[in-house]
């Protein structure tokens, strides 16, 4: 019964925390992204992804850090006090909402890998050189994704090369491998397991700016961000349909208005260098993590005792 106590409160704690706070960020995150348009591609790709996760980081430390801890130290093992009914409910809620997240995410890295083994099978490794292989592939579409997570490579269908000038396919291939180096597609598959109503737009507006962040990083003078723009314009021509798993980054992806605003964006570049940048110092993260680690050492057994009031709350 103990057990069962444990777990019922703690994944009451977390889907109470995991919920209210998921409401809060899909509520206020256009707010905050708009003061961070003036910044970098990449800046406001972090700032998005940062705000969509913060629920599941938050929970998971109270869940682990206070909720578990002060029940296990504080709660008299003897008692066979029986688990309320709020905390069944709620703890089933918390339950299903992991397993949901586990399952969907199982889902989609199973498909994308199924869909990706079927086109590198008929594969031929173009260039030895680059850390990230790139393979050709007898398709019309992707024309050029970049897929998978732990051994990641680049897929480039003959259409594709075929339609693109030599500078403009560096610098399409720079884009893809940004998105590598960015570990995109691990980054999709964690979104995949921590779902929510009203987060579609603020997971849209994360997809887009990651788009941006490799189009800014593939670009460094006003020629290659021209080719680039030619290389979207193109490929874009080649087909509308979806032609990606979800776990995989394309060049061209729904919906076209993006796009067309990235062709806009490339074509009116004038050098990052305009841009400011928010810079932190390493310093001044270490002194924050420092600070904050001192106080919660310092007031930690305080908060087990209130943490432990409230879960007591809870199950009565």
């Amino acid at each position: 019964m103990f057990a069962a106590r444990g777990i019922a409160v703690s994944f009451s704690i977390f889907f109470l925390l995991y919920g209210g706070l998921s409401v809060v960020v899909a509520t206020l995150w256009a707010r905050v992204w708009l003061h961070s348009e003036r910044y970098p591609g990449w800046h406001c790709a972090d700032l998005l992804f940062a705000l969509r996760t913060l629920p599941l980081a938050i929970s998971l430390a109270v869940t682990f850090t206070f909720t578990v801890p002060s029940f296990i130290v504080l709660e008299p093992h003897a008692i066979r006090e029986p688990v309320g009914t709020i905390p069944v409910v709620l703890g089933l809620c918390g339950l299903v909402l992991v397993l949901l997240g586990i399952l969907n995410a199982t889902a989609a890295g199973l498909g994308a890998s199924r869909t990706i083994a079927t086109w590198v099978a008929d594969g031929l490794l173009v260039n030895r050189e680059r850390s990230v292989p790139v393979l050709r592939i007898s398709r019309v579409v992707p024309a050029l994704t970049a897929a998978g997570i732990f051994r990641p490579l680049v897929l480039m269908s003959d259409a594709v090369e075929a339609v693109l000038s030599a500078s403009e396919l560096q610098s399409a291939l720079r884009h893809e491998l940004e998105h590598v180096r960015r570990r995109d597609n691990l980054k999709k598959l964690l979104l995949r397991s921590v779902g929510f109503p009203g987060m579609d737009a603020l997971e849209m507006a994360w997809l887009q700016a990651t788009e941006m962040a490799a189009d800014d990083a593939a670009v460094s003078t006003a020629s290659q961000a021209l080719d680039l723009a030619a290389a979207l314009i193109k490929v874009s021509r080649l087909s509308t349909l979806p032609s990606a798993p979800d776990i995989t980054t394309t060049l061209v992806h729904a919906p076209l208005a993006s796009v067309n605003a990235r062709i806009e964006r490339l074509i009116a570049w004038k050098g990052q260098q305009q841009k400011p940048t928010l810079a932190i110092s390493p310093l001044y993260t270490v002194c924050v993590m420092v600070t904050t680690v001192a106080a919660v050492a310092v007031t930690y057994s305080q908060a087990l005792v209130r943490v432990h009031t409230a879960t007591e709350w809870l199950v009565r």
